[in-house]
């Protein structure tokens, strides 16, 4: 086990098992709630080897990982035999640290960004290959003579349409395991929403009372109401059934109440909400589109700090779904990532003195540039703010190519980096927007290297200047 010493250091410094409540992670952070963060040994746990950065926010200790987060959360749930099922009932001294928390805007940003982040990221492997996948397609047909009556496209569709597709099962299944439901309740309704019978289905009634018919593939919205509607009636049934009968009784209840009101409710106002959000988008690329997509660009990676790039996904989702084509959520992730990716590799040759940093920094930017960007992020730059500096004129940089050619992404998936340039390929067959992301593409990293390079070369003759005066007496 890569990471046995790291789990027992980890729970010696975080009041053990016992000052646990949850654990989960997203795509490169091992996640751990803990009821009272006032026994969090922050200085230790900032220095634990096999991690590139360590986060407490909101009762909850971040272990920046990396790739290999699925190999860590693994080793800690069998090293420390932790089970949420086990867990007791909420103990007074939690409800008491609970109660004192400080409850501002910002806390209440985190918890959105952390919920989004745990629903979300255990899809985006599904994503990115649906995604990928549905681009090689269109350029195989458009580009190679490849006919979209083949075997091999109607399979690659598949594949497609099976990681898309099939989203509100996805995520009904880790909505309902966030929130504490069984999972398969969650993507028990997610597989009710796409089936065929129902997914747009007209002329549709439950009891004489119609069903608009609404595309639930590929959907956000009427999946994370359902669900979270799901919660409180089974919270209530859990009162009210007999112990014996829970078992069969509970889950045909649930669904019987929580399938109508799904379909007759929850489903238009998502359809409601995506059409609203589909021409506010349309109104903002319309009328700051070069403003805004390089400011966002700039932000998007104290977006990713926060969690809130996933907070942003489902506009993105619906982008697609009502437009067909996403202008925001992945242009800007797509620009920042290779940003950032570039200026770690920037870092790694300012300090190749230092050959196992100078190796480890080139990693993490390699890995940025290619869509994973909180080692190099964490790792690599926020210990040098200056560094950042040149992250956000790259960032601002492509960001107004893009936003003033208008750049938009025809496939929404997760970890937006060189490694989905083909997302930006229109299904259409022509080059136009492509092109236009390369030129993105190589405006950004080299803006972003060559400008962290001078900022850092810059302040680091600064420091040998200071440092020469030091020794000569002037200071």
């Amino acid at each position: 086990m890569k990471y046995k010493d790291m789990t027992h250091i980890t729970l010696e410094n975080i009041g053990g098992i016992d000052n646990i409540s949850h654990v989960g992670h997203c795509a490169t952070r091992l996640r751990i709630n803990v009821k009272d963060e006032n026994k969090v040994q922050k200085e230790t746990l900032s220095n634990l080897e096999n991690i590139h950065g360590f986060v407490l926010k909101n009762g909850q200790v971040q272990l920046i990982i990396g790739s290999n987060v699925g190999e860590a959360y693994n080793d800690f749930m069998e090293v420390s035999g932790f089970a949420e099922n086990q867990i007791s009932n909420t103990s007074s001294q939690e409800v008491e640290v609970e109660e004192t928390r400080k409850k501002g805007f910002k806390f209440y940003v985190n918890v959105i960004g952390d919920f989004s982040a745990e629903i979300f990221m255990p899809i985006v492997p599904a994503l990115i290959t649906g995604g990928v996948i549905l681009a090689a397609n269109n350029f195989m047909i458009n580009y190679l003579g490849v006919s979209p009556e083949s075997g091999t496209a109607e399979i690659i569709l598949a594949i497609f349409s099976a990681a898309f597709s099939m989203l509100p099962v996805y995520l009904g299944y880790t909505i309902a395991r966030k929130i504490k439901l069984s999972p398969i309740m969650g993507a028990f309704l997610g597989a009710i929403l796409v089936n065929p019978a129902i997914n747009g289905v007209e002329g549709l009634d439950f009891l004489g009372i119609p069903v608009v018919p609404v595309e639930y593939q590929g959907s956000v919205v009427p999946i994370v109401m359902g669900v979270g509607f799901m919660y409180f009636v089974d919270k209530h049934l859990e009162k009210f059934i007999p112990e014996f009968a829970k078992f069969l009784l509970k889950p045909f209840v649930t669904m019987l109440i929580v399938v109508p009101f799904t379909l007759i409710l929850f489903g238009p106002i998502g359809t409601i909400l995506s059409d609203y959000v589909g021409n506010l988008i349309i109104w903002l690329m319309d009328t700051a589109g070069f403003i805004a997509l390089p400011l966002l660009a700039a932000l998007y990676p104290y977006m990713v700090m926060l969690g809130l790039d996933k907070a942003i996904m489902p506009i993105g989702f619906n982008a697609v779904a009502s437009l067909g084509y996403d202008p925001v959520v992945m242009a800007i992730g797509f620009i920042s990532n290779l940003c950032v990716g570039a200026s770690a590799l920037a870092v790694s040759r300012i300090v190749k003195e230092n050959k196992e940093k100078s190796g480890a920094y080139f990693s993490f930017g390699l890995t940025g540039v290619f869509g994973i960007t909180e080692p190099a992020f964490y790792g690599a730059l926020i210990g040098r703010p200056k560094a950042l500096i040149g992250t956000a004129i790259g960032a601002v940089t492509g960001g107004l190519v893009a936003g003033i050619f208008g750049l938009v992404s025809y496939v929404m998936g997760g970890a937006p980096g060189l490694f989905t340039l083909l997302f930006f390929l229109n299904p259409d067959g022509s080059m136009g927007n492509f092109v236009l992301s390369l030129i993105v593409a190589a405006t950004s990293i080299m803006v972003s290297f060559i400008t962290t390079t001078i900022i850092l070369k810059r302040d680091e003759r600064k420091e040998i200047k200071v440092d020469n005066k030091i020794e000569e007496g002037i200071i």
